[in-house]
């Protein structure tokens, strides 16, 4: 009986003993999402990791799991963040936080840049969200949708799926007006237009580019014919002036060996005259025939005259004809 009455007393004082240690835990688990709401991340893992240690129950664990991403996630340390929600979903999968996880997730995949499966996760969970019995969403299920959306969006404008990522852009700021994401789609909407305006000028300035290289390239090469063409011209005309010149040559010089040819025949005849004349004097003409001289001198000075002439009209430029 006494060995009974101390077994029952032990069997109280574990389970106070365990209430305590779970009421401290729980306290300190606590403690852990003050500091994370305060923004203290760093100090509010570094809570949380005591308590998933020091944890008595696979609940406490997951739980502290849990507020651990949380943390690490709004601290940016997105590897172990994403370490931290696999864990939990692999060590306890029917977690009530699971669904939420969800949704931590897939931010923390858009943030490593693995945008295809943020999409994924992040669209899963938006089709969960619970609506009422009309279809209509509660004021805070309406958020949460809101706000899986508005990620997905991102990851597919990080993509750079602008047309698509607008569509869910739009679809918050049309049926979501009261989420807190409705600015910052307003604000992505805005931008995703301006963007489309920038590449339209810049295609339209690439084109205009191209169509002035086209231009300049048409241009000089027809600069290029016409230059061709011009020396063509030039050559023609070079070669005709060269041509019409040796024609006037050839005409002058036939005329000036014309002359050439007139002036030997009357210097041979004014040769004969003087020979004749001179044969006269020698023969000892008597004293009543006429003097010879003055006829001499006439001859003499004719025959100046027409070396004078010609020179004049240049024959002395034509080549020399044998005289």
């Amino acid at each position: 009986m006494v060995r009974c009455k101390h077994a029952v007393f032990a069997l109280m004082l574990a389970l106070v003993a365990g209430s305590v240690h779970s009421q401290s835990i729980l306290a300190r688990l606590q403690e852990g999402i003050n500091l994370y709401s305060q923004g203290r991340w760093l100090e509010a893992v570094s809570s949380l990791r005591r308590v998933q240690a020091d944890a008595s129950s696979a609940t406490q664990r997951a739980e502290a799991l849990y507020w651990i991403g949380l943390a690490e996630l709004f601290a940016g340390e997105y590897e172990a963040a994403l370490e931290d929600m696999e864990i939990l979903e692999q060590t306890d999968p029917g977690n009530r936080r699971i669904q939420e996880l969800a949704y931590h997730k897939g931010r923390v995949l858009y943030h490593l840049g693995r945008y295809d499966e943020a999409v994924v996760l992040l669209k899963t969970y938006a089709d969960s969200v619970p609506a009422n019995a009309d279809g209509s969403l509660s004021p805070q299920n309406a958020s949460k949708k809101a706000a899986a959306l508005y990620w997905t969006g991102e990851s597919l404008y990080s993509m750079g799926l602008l047309d698509k990522a607008n569509e869910v852009f739009l679809l918050i700021t049309d049926k979501y007006p009261h989420s807190p994401k409705y600015e910052a789609s307003v604000y992505r909407i805005a931008l995703i237009n301006q963007k489309k305006v920038e590449a339209e000028l810049l295609a339209l300035l690439k084109w205009s580019h191209e169509e002035s290289l086209k231009t300049m390239e048409e241009y000089q090469r027809r600069e290029h014919s016409y230059d061709q063409a011009l020396i063509a011209y030039q050559k023609r005309i070079a070669d005709m002036l060269k041509d019409t010149r040796l024609s006037d040559l050839e005409n002058e010089n036939a005329q000036y060996r014309q002359q050439l040819a007139v002036a030997d025949e009357r210097i041979r005849k004014l040769e004969s005259e003087l020979h004749e004349a001179l044969g006269g004097l020698s023969s000892g003409s008597g004293r009543n025939s006429p003097d010879p001289v003055p006829r001499l001198n006439s001859l003499r000075s004719s025959a100046l005259e027409l070396r004078d002439a010609l020179l004049n009209n240049g024959v002395s430029a034509v080549p020399e004809s044998g005289r």
